[in-house]
Parts: structure tokens; C-alpha cells; sequence
């Protein structure tokens, strides 16, 4: 009986000596699953810089002409007249209707675009076929001085000029042309 007991304790001892491995559990991605699922930190840091570089925002074509702004064309405009070019250059105010009767040149209230050097040969082809009309105008009534001609010319010219052109008032001062 003794060595019944003496087996019953060793028994009773043997599993306390027996036991099973301890199982160890990490909540980080093996290395290959981190290669599958990507590193997103650097498309992370340039969205934390752009969000920190405040950038402008592009207006749509219809937005600008609310604003009263024309958007420059992106094709050229082939089937325009001189008539027309300087029109849109009187209504973006870059060239006003002198009061001596000659296209000026303002750059500085120019809106919506430059002048390229184009616009800047076509007033000043403008400007001098006018000078010519005048010249024959003269020629035709040589009693008439030439100022006076070119006072009623521009008075019946100036009924003419497009709604919105930039015209320049007898005081000098530049405004928008009421229709």
C-alpha cells in the first residue's frame, strides 16, 4: 500500500512537471503580409503638406464670365474681323476711344488677358486709316479746318462704339461707354 500511495503521488506530481508550450500571440503583420498590404506613408505626408499649402482654385469658364471676366479663347478666333478684335479690346478696356479720335493704348486697365503685338499693329493700323480718312476729309472741304473735321467725325463715330468700350470723357478721365 505504500507504494500505491507513493505511485498515486508521482502520478498526481508527474503532470504539474508536464505542461504544455506557452503560446505567444502578436497583433503585428508578418513580414510578408506589410510587403502585400503597402506603405502609405509618404502619399500620407505629401496629403498632410498639400492640406497645409492652401493653393487656388480654378474657376470654370462660366464662374469667370459672372465675375465679368471673359476667359481668353483656346482656339483662335480665325473668323474675326479688325472691327471685331477691336471691340473685344475696347470691352476688356486694354484700348480706349480717345477724345483726340485716335485708339489709345491702356494697358494698365486691361482686363481678362494681354495685349499681344498683334493688337498692338492693329491699333495702330487703326489709327492711321483714320488719320488718312481724315486727310481725305480735308481734301474733299479744304475750307473746313481739320479739327473740326475730326470733331463731327468722332461725334457720329462715337454712337458707334461698342456697349461697355472704354471711352475717354472730355475732362480726361476714362469710363465704360452706357448703352
Amino acid at each position: 500500500m505504500k507504494h500505491r500511495g507513493l505511485l498515486l503521488l508521482a502520478a498526481l506530481a508527474a503532470p504539474g512537471c508536464i505542461r504544455a508550450p506557452e503560446i505567444v500571440l502578436v497583433d503585428r503583420a508578418t513580414a510578408l503580409e506589410e510587403q502585400a498590404a503597402g506603405s502609405f506613408k509618404d502619399v500620407e505626408q505629401r496629403l498632410a503638406r498639400a492640406g497645409m499649402n492652401p493653393t487656388p482654385v480654378p474657376l470654370t469658364p462660366n464662374q469667370l464670365e459672372d465675375l465679368g471676366i471673359q476667359p481668353t479663347p483656346l482656339i483662335e478666333n480665325i473668323g474675326r474681323t479688325q472691327a471685331d478684335r477691336v471691340d473685344d479690346l475696347l470691352r476688356r478696356h486694354c484700348v480706349g476711344e480717345g477724345r483726340e479720335g485716335l485708339l489709345v493704348v491702356t494697358r494698365r486697365q486691361c482686363q481678362a488677358g494681354r495685349m499681344s503685338s498683334d493688337d498692338v499693329a492693329l491699333v495702330e493700323r487703326v489709327n492711321r486709316g483714320r488719320m488718312q480718312v481724315w486727310r481725305w476729309m480735308h481734301s474733299v472741304r479744304p475750307g473746313v479746318p481739320e479739327a473740326t473735321l475730326r470733331k463731327s467725325w468722332q461725334q457720329a463715330h462715337a454712337e458707334g462704339v461698342v456697349c461697355g468700350g472704354w471711352v475717354e470723357a472730355g475732362d480726361g478721365t476714362w469710363g465704360e461707354k452706357k448703352c
